[in-house]
């Protein structure tokens, strides 16, 4: 089933019009064709175990391109002493799991929930969720992980046990992405932790017609052909 067929088949709103609001759809499932339809708009699920699945388009949209990546002095100094050691899809599920283990504030639990996680593991196994981690030793101490679709990396979430170790793993991401000539990594919410790193807030107009020329289709599939470690 190549791209359009899917986009056809899991149909969603279209965010680049300016009346939609930053939540677009409520319901569905998580099936990988309805997530790579989604995502192919700019659009993630973000929702909790009391709430049906929300599917959200923020306006404006916090991007990170991979000439913009700032690395703080503090950390340039960890990096420089080789703190951690840093590789690419080897514990994806650890990752992922790890991540939904960490609680929001003020105690509201995770956003990872059970189906989600089986969500972004099948699409790990079709190869379009990408994990990097860092080790201390043989101890998984932090890591990041997001959905690759052309030239757009879709960040979901990260964690850390030791400090700067989920921040030396989105270097070793943000390399990986200049490297392939990735266009951009989408940070979905915008936060003051990832404009430490220099992304920038883009309108979501702007954003979608980014992810538009990004989007490459490798034999009329959705495949994400740009990724290499």
């Amino acid at each position: 089933m190549n791209l359009q067929e899917i986009i056809r088949r899991y149909p969603f709103p279209d965010p680049a019009k300016e009346d939609y609001g930053d939540l677009l759809a409520v319901g569905g499932d998580l099936r990988p064709e309805r997530l790579i339809a989604a995502y192919s708009h700019g659009i993630f699920p973000w929702y909790d175990e009391h709430s049906p699945i929300l599917w959200w388009s923020p306006d404006p949209r916090l991007v990170l391109r991979p000439e913009w990546l700032h690395i703080p002095r503090r950390l340039q100094r960890t990096l420089k002493k080789n703190s951690f050691r840093v590789s690419v899809d080897l514990a994806c599920a650890s990752v992922i799991r790890s991540c939904a283990r960490v609680e929001r504030s003020k105690g509201q639990g995770t956003w990872i929930v059970p189906e989600m996680i089986q969500a972004y593991e099948r699409l790990h196994k079709l190869g379009f969720v990408h994990s990097v981690e860092a080790w201390q030793e043989e101890r998984l101490v932090g890591g990041i992980y997001g959905l690759a679709l052309g030239r757009v990396f879709f960040g979901e979430s990260m964690f850390f046990t030791v400090s700067n170790a989920s921040k030396t793993a989105l270097v070793g991401l943000m390399q990986i992405l200049q490297k392939n000539g990735f266009e951009l990594l989408d940070c979905q919410q915008t936060t003051a932790h990832m404009r430490r790193f220099g992304a920038e807030e883009i309108s979501r107009q702007r954003f979608v017609r980014k992810l538009q020329q990004g989007i490459v289709q490798t034999q009329g599939k959705p495949h994400n052909s740009c990724w290499r470690p």
